[in-house]
C-alpha cells in the first residue's frame, strides 16, 4: 500500500513510518518541521528498511499540497500533522484552529480530487475531557476543556460529516490516551523542541540532568497515591495500531472511532517508581499546584479495538520506562555511533 504520512517525522508519526515501512508497505512523507527534526528521516530509513520519500511542504499552502498530488498516487493517507500543546492552544486559540483545522481542510480537498478516500486521523482522548467516568468507552460523552481538544473534535466531526456524504470514504478516528516510550533500538524517540509538554520527556530529562526536578500537579486527587492516573501506552503499541487501523479501511467504509490505550491506569508516583525501579535511576521531584482543568483519572476501554482491529496494547509499563531511558541516553550521539 502507498501511503502518505502527515507530520511524518513528529513522535508518533516517525514510529509509524518505521512500522509500515519494516512491512513492505511504500511510505511518502510530508512534514514542515514545527515539531520535529530533519535528522529523524535517516533513522526512520534505517529502522524501516526500506526508501521513504520526504517532502518539506506545509499543510497549509494548499498548492504546494496539490503538487504532491500530482507527482504521486497513494493509496491512503494517516494524518499526524497539527499543533499539539494544551497549554499553548489556550494562549492562542485563533492559530490551533487555523492549523489544525484548515490544514486538514485542504488535505482533504486534495485527497478529493485525487480519489483518495482512506485516512486514518490521529485523534486524542482530550475529546473526553471530565465528564466519563473510566474505564472510557467509545460512545462516552464528549467534553472539550481547551482550543486543542475541540480542534480533535471537530476533525472527527469533519470525517464523519463526509463519510456520510459520500460512502466511498474510509476513515478510522484513533483516540489516543498517553502514548510514551521509544523505539527499542534507541534510535527514534520523544525529542521536543523547548522545555517539554509531556511528562515522559521531562522526566527523563530530569533522570539525565538536564533539568533539577519533576513538578508533580497535586497530590490529593481521589486516588491510590494522590496523583492523577493516566492510561500509557507504548508508542510502538501505537504504531502498530495504525497499521491494524489501514488494513481494516480495505474492507469497511465510513467513519470509525477506536480508543487506542492499554486499559490500565497509574499514577504519577507509579510512573516514576517504575521508571526509578528499571532503569536504577533516581528522580528527583516536587509536588506543586493542580493545573486547571486536569482530571483525577483517565484510562481506556480498548475493547472495541480488539474486536474489530485485532489490535491491543502489550508492552508494559517497565518496558515504556525502559525504552524511554534507552532513547533518551543516546540522544547525544549520532546514528553511525550509536549502530556500532
Amino acid at each position: 500500500m502507498k501511503v502518505l504520512i502527515t507530520g511524518g517525522l513528529g513522535y508518533i508519526g516517525s514510529h509509524t513510518a518505521v512500522e509500515l515501512s519494516s512491512k513492505g508497505h511504500e511510505c511518502f512523507i510530508v512534514d514542515n518541521l514545527i515539531n520535529s527534526n530533519r535528522d529523524v528521516f535517516n533513522r526512520i530509513e534505517m529502522l524501516g528498511k526500506h526508501p521513504i520519500s520526504l517532502m518539506m511542504v506545509d499543510l497549509l499552502d494548499q498548492k504546494a499540497l496539490a503538487d504532491v498530488f500530482r507527482r504521486f498516487k497513494f493509496d491512503a493517507v494517516i494524518h499526524f500533522a497539527g499543533l499539539k500543546a494544551v497549554g499553548e492552544s489556550v494562549k492562542n486559540p485563533l492559530l490551533y484552529y487555523e492549523h489544525n483545522l484548515m490544514s486538514t481542510l485542504n488535505l482533504l480537498k486534495e485527497m478529493k480530487k485525487a480519489n483518495v478516500k482512506k485516512l486514518v486521523f490521529s485523534s486524542s482522548a482530550t475529546v473526553y475531557g471530565d465528564l466519563s467516568t473510566p474505564p472510557i468507552t467509545e460512545d462516552a460523552p464528549t467534553s472539550i476543556i481547551n482550543p486543542y481538544g475541540q480542534t480533535k473534535l471537530m476533525v472527527e466531526e469533519i470525517l464523519t460529516d463526509l463519510a456520510q456524504s459520500d460512502p466511498e470514504w474510509s476513515t478510522a478516528l484513533l483516540r489516543y490516551f498517553n502514548p510514551i516510550g521509544a523505539h527499542p533500538s534507541g534510535l527514534l524517540g520523544e525529542n521536543p523542541n523547548g522545555i517539554p509538554n509531556n511528562l515522559m520527556p521531562y522526566l527523563t530529562q530530569v533522570a539525565k540532568g538536564k533539568r533539577e526536578y519533576l513538578s508533580i500537579f497535586g497530590n490529593d486527587y481521589p486516588t491510590h497515591d494522590g496523583t492523577g492516573v493516566r492510561d500509557y501506552i507504548h508508542v510502538m503499541d501505537l504504531a502498530e495500531g495504525h497499521v491494524k487501523a489501514l488494513i481494516y479501511l480495505e474492507n469497511n467504509t465510513g467513519a470509525h472511532t477506536f480508543n487506542l490505550g492499554s486499559g490500565r491506569g497509574y499514577s504519577v508516583l507509579d510512573l516514576i517508581k517504575t521508571f526509578e525501579e528499571v532503569n536504577n535511576v533516581h528522580i528527583p521531584y516536587r509536588i506543586v499546584d493542580k493545573r486547571p482543568g486536569d482530571i483525577a483519572v483517565s484510562y481506556a476501554d480498548s475493547s472495541k479495538a480488539e474486536r474489530e482491529l485485532g489490535w491491543r496494547a502489550t508492552r508494559g509499563l517497565g518496558e515504556m520506562c525502559e525504552d524511554a531511558w534507552r532513547w533518551e541516553k543516546g540522544l547525544e550521539k549520532s546514528v553511525d555511533k550509536t549502530m556500532e
